[in-house]
């Protein structure tokens, strides 16, 4: 089965995009393209949980906020994340990210990821899924 995540080519940058049946999935499927950029997903192990709160005025600055914040935290403490189950209400977000510290011998490392951004930052409907892409600073 493919992936409900991809990631796309944007100048120097890179775009991410995930897909789901819910918004949450959407996002959980987002921030999987993000990590994948950073590390190979499967080599990551759900040993370690981080919470995750984030607000914003509307879904499109909701995902973008979401993102960073787990840049931030896995930054924090060094950490990649492969899983990530969250709840959305009235563009509140709430979440539990699950990974490990990171382990050069063990991870396939790949690009540092600096920041996601209002560059193609969209949230929307097709074809009776969610949408949620944007491009990241590397």
């Amino acid at each position: 089965m493919k992936p409900w995540y991809e990631t796309f080519e944007h100048g120097a940058d890179i775009g991410i995009r995930g897909k789901g049946r819910t918004l949450e999935e959407a996002f959980s499927n987002g921030a999987k393209a993000l990590f994948a950029l950073m590390a190979d997903l499967s080599t990551i192990e759900p040993q370690k949980e981080i919470q995750v709160e984030c607000t914003a005025p509307d879904r499109e600055t909701l995902f973008m906020v979401w993102l960073n914040q787990l840049i931030a935290l896995a930054d924090i403490e060094k950490m990649v994340l492969s899983e990530f189950n969250l709840t959305i209400r009235n563009n509140n977000l709430t979440a539990v990210a699950r990974g490990e510290s990171i382990d050069p011998q063990k991870h396939d490392l790949g690009v540092e990821v600096k920041g996601a951004t209002f560059t193609m930052l969209r949230v929307f409907r097709e074809a009776g899924y969610f949408v949620a892409q944007c491009v990241v600073d590397v």
